[in-house]
């Protein structure tokens, strides 16, 4: 039996902690700083803002600032959720082990499930940018638009992070290290000169309104508000990877849950500065290289490189693809601590609960989770482009789903401490159920406009194929749930038995 350290007991509505198995991992090889630095890095907070900046401006314009705080706000109440739900119980399998704990072992399979599912849908998604952004920086870039080219090449990227992954924790640590500092540097450089720019007096710039930042002028359109915000909710997403690493980081029980703070906090900071900064020299117009031109939409930083950097423009095309690489990297990582997690547990069968002996890292998961998203991306890509990207924008239901139900686990696995101190009231019990049901109706809103055929690319039946691909893939894991219920490796876990043993390490 692998040895487990276990909280504190409790009564009926109190917090028991439970057993947290010692499942083989490399403990305390993780400081704060790095801690703050993988939560920053899963973001890919350069790309996400190329990507995702000229959508929001499209539909909020000025009050795009605005919109980054507001889409901030659910997501800083679910990292408190995650932060007092990690102090009971540091277990990599997060959201899974949480929900398992607060409403039973269906709950903690899908939220399982919403993480994986999340994790290999993004993984196509970043594959095919660096493939494409590789290329743009290979000869006069006209490889970039060669599917075939592309296509192989993000498959490679994502068999090289995920052996980075498979080899140990301190060697991705290192790699992260690296592509972390190329992407912020080449940001803090491209922010530089638009500064200089905007003081040398930017000719078509615009000048710094607090309008920008007022409510009442936003929610005149609140429908934009909420699209905006959704969109916003995409470039937050991923910070929750310092807590997939707890059981690997100094003092479990703290350190990630500071380490999702500090970097939510950060994460925010970075965003609503350069946002302004590109706002002020670039402008939201929608000529040349105004961020409400369609032309630039999919990627605002691409179409002002040139103007900006002048011959160094080619340096935010390395820091996009620096953020891309980075946030592989560590997308494949919670996923695999989250299916390694539910093989320990006993809801998924005994292999992924295996951890390599020397490496210290979920081997098997890891690859299945490497496997599972080349196979997607692949099949996605030569079967339908337009629909790799619908299945992509149905990535917000994702988010919201395993988000909202941390949040209302975080509410009821705590709901009889609420009495013992203000904080406790706030931050296992007021923000965390506030942040869960931000999240639910963004989740039910976000999936009436994907139900719109003329939402994304593609449609299938009249419907939108965001919509569908959405459902179906969040379907899909309650058909597996349904079948890991029936298979005799696992369906002790779904009647209350514990596994026949626990998982032990191996050299596989």
């Amino acid at each position: 039996m692998s040895a487990e350290t276990t909280t504190a007991g409790g009564a009926p509505g109190r917090p028991s902690g439970g057993a947290v198995p010692d499942k083989g991992l490399r403990a305390g090889i993780l400081d704060l700083g790095d801690s703050v630095m993988l939560g920053l890095a899963s973001t890919a907070p350069v790309y996400s803002l190329a990507a995702t900046l000229g959508l929001i401006v499209a539909v909020n314009g000025n009050y795009t600032p605005l919109i980054l705080v507001l889409g901030f706000i659910p997501v800083l109440f679910i990292a408190y959720a995650f932060r007092e739900l990690n102090s009971a119980m540091p277990d990599c399998g997060t959201t899974f082990t949480w929900s398992r704990r607060a409403f039973g072992p269906w709950a903690g399979w899908l939220g399982g499930w919403g993480v994986a599912l999340a994790g290999i849908v993004v993984l196509a998604n970043l594959a095919q940018v660096a493939g494409q952004y590789l290329w743009l920086l290979i000869g006069d870039g006209s490889l970039a638009e060669n599917k075939v080219v592309v296509t192989a090449t993000g498959v490679l990227f994502i068999v090289f992070m995920t052996l980075v992954n498979y080899r140990g924790i301190r060697l991705g640590e290192h790699v992260q290290r690296v592509l972390t500092y190329v992407q912020y540097v080449s940001l803090g450089i491209f922010a530089l000169a638009i500064i200089v720019r905007i003081a040398g007096g930017a000719p078509e710039g615009q000048a710094f309104d607090v309008e920008w930042f007022n409510p009442a002028g936003a929610f005149a359109d609140p429908f934009a508000v909420v699209h905006g915000s959704l969109l916003a909710l995409f470039i937050y997403w991923g910070w929750d990877t310092c807590l997939a690493v707890n059981e690997e980081t100094e003092n479990p029980s703290t350190t990630p849950g500071r380490g999702a703070v500090i970097s939510a906090f950060v994460l925010v900071a970075i965003y609503v500065s350069v946002a302004l900064l590109v706002m002020m020299y670039a402008t939201v117009g929608t000529e040349g290289i105004g961020l409400g031109n369609e032309a630039n939409q999919s990627d605002v930083f691409l179409a002002m490189k040139d103007v900006v950097l002048g011959p160094w423009g080619w340096l935010i095309v390395v820091a996009v693809l620096a953020s891309v690489l980075s946030s592989t990297q560590t997308t494949i990582l919670p996923t695999a601590r989250g299916t390694l997690s539910m093989g320990v547990h006993g809801a998924l069968p005994p292999k992924f609960g295996e951890v390599h002996t020397r490496n210290q890292t979920p081997g098997f998961s890891t690859q299945v989770m490497g496997a599972a998203a080349v196979v997607y991306y692949v099949a996605m890509s030569f079967l339908s482009e337009n629909l790799l990207s619908d299945s992509i924008s149905a990535i917000s239901l994702f988010i919201a789903f395993y988000y909202a139900l941390t949040g209302f686990a975080c509410f009821w696995y705590f709901r009889g401490t609420f009495r013992e101190s203000a904080r406790n009231l706030w931050f296992r019990g007021i923000l965390p159920l506030l942040g869960a049901l931000i999240l639910t109706a963004a989740f039910f809103i976000s999936a009436v406009q994907m139900w719109d055929p003329a939402y994304g690319d593609t449609q299938i039946f009249g419907v939108g194929g965001a919509f569908v691909s959405g459902v179906v893939l969040l379907a899909l894991g309650v058909v597996l749930a349904i079948v890991c219920r029936f298979l005799p490796s696992t369906r002790e876990y779904f009647t209350g038995k514990p596994p026949a043993a626990a998982a032990t390490p191996t050299s596989a």
